[in-house]
């Protein structure tokens, strides 16, 4: 369901995920977590499932340092307690990006998506595996040593 960014409840779930840990570090002093600033600047369309154990923020910027070009998966965090052993299963992180980039398609049609994982913050040895089940491919690294991953329409 479709939220805002301001939802504390996906506030929350981008507390609880490493890519937090560098906004915090990036102002250089602790901050409230009530100010954490879960999307940065451009146009931003957030999502909870219905029990608040998953959200997703996408972004989308025209003008990027990085050059990267297209709509940002800013946040994906699946919290839920069962795993995919079942394809069909509500949870499966793979299903909640197939449709998550439905929507994305449906606000920005024709648009690149595009995420980063830090391979070295995650427990998997596929990083991004959830996204490339899904139809994504990994496409480079970031200068910061970041894996960038993208799906097209």
């Amino acid at each position: 369901m479709p939220v805002l960014c301001t939802d504390d409840r996906l506030r929350g779930l981008y507390q609880r995920h490493y890519s937090s840990e560098k906004a915090t570090r990036r102002r250089g002093h602790p901050v409230a977590p009530n100010q954490l600033r879960v999307a940065g600047p451009g146009e931003v369309k957030a999502y909870l499932t219905v029990d608040g154990r998953a959200g997703w923020i996408w972004r989308f910027a025209k003008f990027r340092k990085d050059g990267q070009q297209g709509v940002e998966c800013v946040l994906f965090r699946n919290e839920a307690s069962v795993g995919c052993h079942n394809s069909s299963h509500e949870h499966c992180s793979s299903k909640m990006v197939a449709e998550a980039d439905e929507l994305a398609w449906v606000k920005w049609p024709g648009q690149r998506l595009f995420t980063f994982v830090d391979p070295g913050k995650i427990l998997s040895s596929n990083p991004g595996y959830c996204f490339k089940r899904a139809g994504w491919r990994f496409c480079g690294v970031s200068k910061s040593g970041l894996h960038i991953l993208e799906v097209s329409p």
